[in-house]
């Protein structure tokens, strides 16, 4: 028989993270700037991670700031980097991505914004002693959000590993294309050459 608790195992399993967050990817044109805007309570944890996928060196200038226009944090063509710090003041917090260096690359961007801790399993609030059926749940909910993190690290390093590989072909390909008119020009310029050697030449008549 399949008892209550069973289900609520199995809806841990498939529970998604229940901490507020903003987790996307953006295209990052040239010589612009992308901000996004954040509201975090006073006293409270936050995580910036970002990492560039795509584009150029895979760099990008990276400015976060409080409510008060205070700089929390700040960085300088920057390839990935991940920040935690505690809300000093509540507000509305800003953090801003910029290509202006770049006049012709375009940027693919990754970026994670954690804030505040995770909030317990359903049925867990306010729980003082746990069962050994409660316990396991939240270890594997727990083993879940890491397995979630590590997929998406190695999809981005799979991006970013493909889009490589796609521009060498693609200058292998320009180069390979190159040399092949370079060997025919040269060709066909040696065939002529040699033809106007053993050409049969008039004899030139002083009248």
């Amino acid at each position: 028989m399949i008892t209550p608790k069973y289900f609520i195992l199995l809806f841990v399993i498939l529970v998604l993270r229940l901490v507020k967050a903003t987790e996307l990817t953006f295209e990052l044109p040239d010589s612009a700037k992308e901000c996004f805007y954040q509201e975090i309570q006073k006293n409270v944890t936050a995580t910036l991670e970002f990492q560039v996928v795509t584009g150029g060196q895979y760099d990008v200038d990276v400015h976060l700031q409080g409510p008060q226009k205070q700089t929390l944090y700040q960085q300088i063509k920057m390839q990935f980097d991940s920040h935690t710090f505690t809300a000093p003041v509540a507000g509305i917090y800003t953090v801003c991505f910029s290509n202006e260096f770049s006049t012709f690359s375009h940027k693919l961007v990754y970026m994670d914004f954690q804030v505040g801790e995770e909030s317990p399993l359903p049925g867990l609030v306010g729980a003082t002693v746990l069962t050994q059926l409660e316990t396991s749940a939240q270890s594997i909910h727990k083993s879940l959000n890491s397995i979630v993190d590590l997929q998406t690290h190695h999809r981005l390093k799979e991006a970013q590993s493909r889009k490589r590989a796609e521009d060498l072909n693609e200058r292998v390909l320009w180069w390979s294309v190159t040399e092949t008119l370079c060997v025919l020009v040269i060709s066909v310029g040696q065939v002529f050459i040699l033809k106007n050697f053993f050409a049969e030449k008039k004899p030139f008549n002083l009248k």
